[in-house]
């Protein structure tokens, strides 16, 4: 039965990869849509606020496909997902994002795909061989590498560093639980409840952060804020989390390599943002590593017992 269960049609890993990659052009544009918002925003308003009115997208379109709720288990795996992913990676961006330029978050961003595989392993319960930790290692080190050199003028990780490599292993957590999740609730669900276990959080800190600091902006970042909402903490996980559930975590989590440099590419499209030769190299040193060990990753037989269909989204 196990073996049965690592055998997937051809039609749901092709479907699976086209949403992956919808979902990764919709993620591209968060962290220079997030920078433009903290120009004026509170990064913490930003942070919450985008799920607050994420969540009620979210609330809408569960009562509108009158979504069963979640069971006790399912809404504890909701939380972890909530942490990653509502919390845990607008949090540490929008705070990162306030000093630090989106095209350098981009670089950091670039071990999100080891840390999504990595959490996916752990899950599973899988036993990778050595290649996949020399390649997670490697990644990890060229980027901590290209933050030592370019991070400060004395040579040390920034408080933004750490806090963009802090939202990599939050989101890497909340991809890999939300993705097997999905299985067996549908992509838009998971997210949908994730945002709604995460309002008694979010809508506080929501409604402090505006009183303490009133938004005020002009019409680029109140755009921005929009499209983080809307896009970024909604709509894009719809496709996202689809994908994973039918493609597979690992072999979908591939086409994450491509949103640094897409998001390089906003970056100085958008923002006329500087890219360094060093963090084009960066990049392409961590895709390769992030290659190698998720081709690693995708030969591991080990995988989570078989998991109910995911539901009509």
């Amino acid at each position: 039965m196990r073996a049965k269960s690592n055998v997937t049609a051809p039609p749901a890993i092709t479907a699976g990869l086209l949403l992956g990659l919808l979902g990764v052009l919709a993620f591209s544009m968060s962290l220079p849509m997030t920078r433009v918002a903290v120009r004026d925003l509170d990064p913490w308003f930003v942070a919450f606020g985008r799920a607050v009115v994420a969540a009620g997208l979210a609330a809408a379109y569960l009562l509108a496909v009158r979504a069963q709720r979640p069971t006790r288990t399912q809404v504890w795996r909701l939380a972890i997902v909530a942490v990653g992913v509502v919390v845990g990676f607008p949090l540490f961006t929008s705070l990162a994002l306030t000093t630090q330029t989106a095209a350098h978050g981009a670089v950091v961003v670039t071990v999100l795909p080891a840390s999504t595989a990595i959490f996916a392993v752990l899950r599973a319960g899988e036993r990778p061989r050595w290649p996949f930790w020399l390649a997670s290692l490697t990644g990890v080190a060229a980027v901590l590498t290209f933050l030592i050199l370019l991070g400060s003028v004395r040579g040390s990780l920034t408080r933004a560093d750490l806090f963009l490599l802090a939202a990599n292993v939050l989101c890497g957590l909340g991809y890999a639980e939300g993705g097997a999740l999905a299985r067996d609730l549908g992509g838009a669900r998971t997210i949908c409840w994730a945002l709604i276990v995460a309002l008694p959080v979010s809508l506080p800190i929501t409604v402090a952060s505006a009183l303490a600091h009133p938004p005020h902006t002009g019409g680029g970042g109140w755009a921005a804020f929009a499209y983080v909402s809307g896009v970024s903490m909604f709509l894009g996980f719809f496709a996202w989390y689809g994908g994973l559930a039918r493609g597979g975590v690992a072999r979908v989590g591939q086409i994450q390599l491509a949103q640094p440099l897409i998001t390089l590419c906003w970056s100085a499209l958008l923002l006329g943002e500087a890219v360094t030769p060093a963090a084009v190299v960066t990049a392409m040193i961590v895709l390769v590593c992030v290659v190698v060990l998720q081709r690693t990753a995708s030969g591991v037989r080990a995988t989570p017992a078989p998991i109910r269909p995911p539901q009509p989204e």
